[in-house]
């Protein structure tokens, strides 16, 4: 886009941009999202913006209206495989805040300075900039939406004091966090009231701690509940990706409860400080998703949001998805027929691995049987199970030196098992959101019983590829089938998958759609 074309998205508020840049006002000091409902400014007080975090270090501070720090991730980062994509993948998951800019970098495999000088270069601001702008995000909703303490607060969204705490909000919001809740409270949306109906009433939306403890529930870890709504662009295939999800659902770890179109998705989460529980709603109303979060340890919120956010794939650009496969004679029949329709990601790469190696060449049912034994015979038990879920994944650790007699499987299976997961405890093969896909994908194809079917499976959902093709896939073969489509002409060399570039990840979903359909 040009700064012209960009002029233009913000004179028809466009959300589809939103996310994707930020522009600056320069009379009135403050920047906004595309879409802002305030009166357009004039194009010569305009100035654009890649990032949230660019447009803070450049003097602007955040609309109050239009929330910019709120939107959902821009659809370049998880497209971008370079430097700078795998750097803002990481970013999100909050490595810069667990290890600090050096930790970004010896994971990224440049120096410090050259991830600092590539990222200032491109997007205006630098690796503690980013992590800083999405501390600030972070900390405006909690302290907005819910009751909780400042000081938790401060270290919940990721800064290493309070102070740190107080004057990056100074700065940002030009408030101070006391004052950020009383507008707040002001506006009808007093965080400890809204938590107080809540226990009161059993409700399962609104913002405030103890979600789900109304409904005579806990969440079996230590209560300490947050709801949150996670943004995503329109249109978005809630039935699709609730199926999708709930069909692959292992028993122990996660679970689907209700009727479809009002399905609730749960799951256990293994996080860096701690274990948590997500729970997703189907029947959100609106730009986004409802997510309730119950966490141990309060540091791991960021880690979790953005973990929740892949597995739903809410960061990505339904239009721009569209727009190239909706023109194809056999896909666009079904890209209408399924408007939004995601590529749904993973919440832990390593289990994603361990799942895609124990469902090769059986059906989805019999990979989700396999999968709930090895959970209950060598996953982590909750310290009180919640419903269904009893269990976390079994670490890398642990299955690297497992017998997996349980699974009933022949030996050169459960050897490739063991040889998955010591390559991820050891780090032979590196899943994190931000590895290098290719480099990633040879190390597990050069792995003993991994085929090009498991290696882009992996690739797909754990690293959250778009732009993957399982053309060897059965499901894929059926789905082909029914649009008139060869596997030749779909595949990496054919002419109709070199036409759905870069979202073949999103072409193969719409065939598996259509096949289990």
């Amino acid at each position: 886009m040009t700064d012209e074309s960009r002029y233009e998205a913000v004179r028809s508020r466009d959300a589809r941009f939103d996310g994707v840049f930020f522009l600056g006002v320069r009379t009135t000091g403050i920047y906004c999202r595309p879409s802002c409902p305030a009166v357009t400014p004039k194009r010569e007080n305009t100035r654009f913006y890649p990032t949230a975090a660019a447009a803070q270090r450049a003097g602007f501070r955040a609309c109050r209206r239009c929330r910019p720090d709120a939107v959902p991730g821009s659809p370049e980062w998880s497209v971008r495989a370079d430097l700078v994509g795998r750097a803002m993948r990481m970013i999100g998951d909050g490595v810069v805040d667990r290890e600090g800019v050096a930790g970004l970098a010896d994971r990224l495999g440049y120096s410090a300075r050259q991830v600092q000088r590539q990222l200032v270069a491109e997007l205006g601001a630098g690796p503690v900039a980013l992590a800083r702008a999405q501390r600030a995000h972070t900390a405006r909703v909690l302290l907005q939406t819910t009751p909780l303490p400042v000081t938790e607060i401060a270290f919940a969204a990721g800064f290493a004091s309070v102070r740190q705490f107080n004057d990056t909000i100074r700065e940002i919001y030009a408030r101070t966090p006391s004052a950020l809740r009383g507008a707040a409270a002001r506006g009808g949306h007093d965080p400890r009231a809204a938590a107080a109906a809540r226990v009161r009433h059993g409700s399962g939306t609104g913002p405030g701690p103890g979600a789900g403890a109304g409904a005579g529930h806990e969440p079996g870890l230590d209560g300490r509940g947050l709801t949150l709504r996670l943004a995503h662009r329109t249109p978005y295939a809630h039935g699709q990706i609730f199926g999708f999800l709930g069909q692959r659902a292992v028993p122990g770890i996660e679970e689907t409860t209700g009727e479809p179109g009002d399905r609730t998705y749960r799951r256990t989460l293994r996080l860096p400080y701690g274990s948590g529980i997500a729970e997703v709603d189907e029947a959100s109303r609106g730009p986004w998703l409802d997510c309730r979060l119950h966490l141990t340890d309060l540091r791991d919120l960021t880690t979790a949001v953005q973990r929740v956010r892949r597995l739903f794939d809410l960061d990505a650009d339904p239009q721009a998805v569209a727009e190239r496969l909706g023109g194809d004679g056999a896909l666009g029949p079904l890209v209408e027929a399924t408007p939004g329709l995601r590529s749904p990601g993973a919440a832990d790469p390593h289990e994603l691995a361990v799942r895609a190696v124990l469902g090769q060449q059986i059906t989805v049912a019999a990979a989700r049987t396999l999968a709930g034994r090895l959970v209950a015979a060598y996953g982590k038990p909750l310290a009180s199970p919640d419903g269904g879920l009893t269990h976390l994944f079994p670490d890398a650790d642990t299955l690297a030196s497992a017998p997996l007699g349980e699974l009933g499987m022949p030996e050169r299976r459960r050897a490739t098992l063991r040889g998955i997961a010591e390559a991820a405890a050891d780090g032979t093969v590196a899943l994190d959101p931000g590895a290098d896909r290719d480099e990633a994908e040879r190390s597990l194809l050069a792995l003993r019983g991994v085929g090009p079917w498991t290696a882009g499976y992996v690739r797909m959902r754990a690293l959250g590829d778009p732009d993957v093709f399982l053309d060897g896939d059965v499901g894929v073969r059926h789905g082909l089938a029914r649009v008139g489509a060869g596997t030749g002409d779909a595949g990496p060399g054919g002419a109709a998958g070199a036409a759905w570039r870069p979202w073949r990840s999103y072409a193969l979903h719409h065939l598996w759609h259509l096949a289990s359909a």
